[in-house]
């Protein structure tokens, strides 16, 4: 059946349900009686009846609703899920087989980046992810070209054919990175065949990037289909074209949305290999997917889960017999800090161990200091070392996907491909990605989840930690390499669109934490304010932690006090703060004693703001009467306020 000519993905409306079935080409697991432990049966058996009862009991009469969350794209999570019935492990990568262990290779010299990847290759990575300056994942640096002597001195000293991992990333307008390469295998007399090597064109996932493209997609295909083939006769094995999310991820995007994109993107290539002559048997082995994973495990597991199931369907459209393909995973960028780097350690390990576990075939860790520049060797190595230890201290990839049968994650994976296959339907129905992308479709939807999330991080629901919570305002500055970020000239655009900008979580408030540094430097203090502890330290300790974290996360030293009792007192530690602004920190019934009587005096001693940590509640009126301007409490606007404070700050 040909592609073009099938209707299937705008029509098809089957179920992605939990049993086997041929587009979700699952293998067997027999389950029998004898597999059940022993040990339970000493235990009197738990229902899940039982299990609510003892919830409404803690609920007190609040609803059950309360413990259902929902993702950004509004799928349900529910607090418990009974074991999926019918579930069976998803094919992926092969039984007990390690993902390849990728290193980046970014430095924009060549023999500099040649000596960082022997070193790799020499302690630990299996795979080198050769990325080139301006593509769309080189994160401000890379390769600054693509010519025969550049990848000569790269690849100098590299055995390609010694069972490595060769990822290359050629960027469109800036030389056919993938051919030359091709010819330095062939010059040296190495059977192409024998070479790992994902040529990872990825065209369409560049121009989204960039918002713009050379021309139109149907002028592009032919020839870029011509590149493909030509590489397939020369006897290369591929994959050669990548249907890579992350740019959806990058820019703000949701998992759902990731995946419609993805897979977009693959069907795309597919019709292009197939009208260049492909048959769609070879066409569907030339393409391989990548995917960011995050430090969301349960959503990355089951986002990576989905795609391979989504791709299946696809397969089985065409007439094919789905057979796994090749899944890549990167540690998402946009989860990335500045400020206290080192907790990006943590994220990136919970990132590699979902992925890892839900059968990515090779993984690629950002260095945790990528965010402030190009990464030295310590954040290097700790990049290899977090998959392997992974791999071989805890041998997560001993067991094929064990999330088999996980009522949360089959649950959250069904839910995934439904909602994934209606939003590739309705890039389908618009014509296809490219398309899509000219009428700034993809982009709409992805820019109303990246505000979504903007104004999660603002208010501090979405926590990360370092920078929206728990911050170090005298952290040691963290070493990069002394390298700058390359600066290259736009390409020639007949066509122009929305671009999916990469963004960061955290970049809000690293701005403040920024402008704090800065005047540190220029005035020798930061902005300040004043905590005004009232009471014992019983009654303030609470949200006086609250609000230095609160402040500081946007570079606003706090400053306490101890337990203030006398009007006077209060005065008095005021203006020997230094500080601007104030915050009156205490419990509820001491505010209703004495927080009055504490604004008045703060406001006497010069305050120019006064806040209250806390909900206003039905004091409001009486202590915006008595000084207080603003109240900061979880779930407020803190970017917002921080920024006023800035300014209030900054002005005196």
């Amino acid at each position: 059946m040909e592609l073009s000519a099938c209707p299937t993905f705008l029509e098809a409306k089957t179920p992605f349900g939990l049993t086997a079935r041929p587009w979700q080409f699952r293998q067997a697991m027999e389950m029998t009686a004898s597999d059940e432990l022993s040990l339970a049966a000493d235990f009197a058996p738990a229902t899940f009846e039982d299990w609510r009862k003892l919830v409404d009991g803690v609920l007190k009469g609040a609803p059950f609703e309360k413990l259902v969350s929902k993702t950004y794209d509004g799928l349900t999570i529910e607090p418990i899920y009974r074991p999926a019935a019918g579930a069976a492990p998803i094919a992926g990568r092969p039984a007990a087989a390690p993902w390849q262990v990728m290193q980046r290779i970014d430095h924009p010299d060549p023999a500099a980046a040649n000596a960082l990847a022997i070193h790799d290759l020499e302690n630990g990575a299996t795979g080198l992810e050769i990325e080139f300056a301006g593509g769309s994942g080189a994160r401000g640096f890379g390769i600054t070209d693509a010519t025969p002597e550049t990848m000569k001195r790269l690849f100098n000293g590299i055995f390609v054919d010694a069972g490595i991992s060769i990822s290359l990333h050629p960027v469109v307008g800036r030389g056919n990175a993938g051919e030359t390469l091709a010819a330095l295998i062939e010059a040296q007399r190495i059977d192409p065949a024998k070479v790992d090597l994902r040529f990872n064109y990825q065209a369409l996932s560049t121009m989204a990037v960039r918002g713009r493209a050379p021309a139109a997609w149907n002028e592009m295909a032919k020839p870029f289909a011509g590149v493909v083939g030509g590489l397939m006769k020369r006897g290369f094995r591929g994959p050669f074209v990548l249907a890579d999310g992350r740019a959806v991820h990058d820019a703000g995007g949701s998992d759902v949305q990731e995946l419609a994109f993805a897979l977009a993107l693959a069907v795309a290539y597919l019709r292009m290999l197939e009208d260049g002559g492909v048959t769609l048997d070879a066409a569907r082995s030339a393409i391989s997917f990548r995917l960011a994973a995050d430090a969301d495990q349960f959503l990355t597991m089951a986002k990576f889960r989905a795609l391979r199931l989504l791709w299946a369907r696809v397969e089985a459209a065409c007439g094919l017999t789905p057979k796994p393909v090749f899944v890549a995973a990167e540690t998402a960028w946009r989860m990335l800090t500045q400020r206290d780097p080192y907790v990006n350690m943590l994220r990136a390990t919970m990132a590699t161990f979902a992925a890892g576990l839900a059968g990515a075939d090779a993984i690629t860790v950002l260095p945790h200091t990528l965010a402030l520049g190009l990464p030295d060797a310590f954040a290097r190595r700790v990049a290899r070392n977090t998959q392997l230890v992974l791999l071989e201290e805890s041998n997560l990839a001993k067991v094929s996907d064990p999330a088999a049968g996980s009522g949360g994650i089959e649950s959250l994976t069904q839910a995934l491909c439904e909602a994934a296959w209606a939003a590739f339907q309705e890039i389908e129905k618009a014509g296809g990605v490219f398309t899509a992308l000219e009428q700034n479709l993809i982009q709409r939807k992805v820019a109303a989840m990246r505000k979504a999330r903007e104004a999660a991080i603002a208010r501090r629901k979405d926590v990360l930690t370092g920078s929206t919570a728990f911050p170090n305002l005298n952290e040691a500055q963290v070493a990069t390499l002394d390298v700058k970020a390359a600066t290259l000239a736009p390409d020639d655009a007949k066509i122009t669109f929305e671009p999916l900008t990469a963004m960061r979580l955290a970049a809000p408030f690293e701005h403040l934490r920024d402008r704090s540094d800065e005047m540190l430097k220029a005035k020798g203090t930061r902005p300040k304010v004043f905590l005004a502890n009232l009471g014992t330290a019983a009654d303030f300790t609470a949200r006086a932690t609250f609000a230095k974290s609160f402040f500081e996360t946007g570079g606003i030293e706090a400053v306490a006090s101890d337990g203030l009792t006398e009007l006077a007192a209060i005065s008095v530690a005021f203006k020997a703060s230094g500080a601007a602004l104030a915050c009156i920190c205490s419990s509820d019934k001491v505010y209703g004693e004495r927080a009055g009587d504490a604004a008045k005096a703060l406001q006497a001693a010069g305050a120019r703001h006064i806040y209250l940590a806390g909900r206003a509640g039905e004091q409001e009126a009486a202590l915006r009467a008595a000084g207080v301007n603003e109240f900061i409490f979880a779930g407020g606007d803190a970017l917002a306020a921080l920024q006023q404070a800035h300014l209030l700050a900054e002005t005196t």
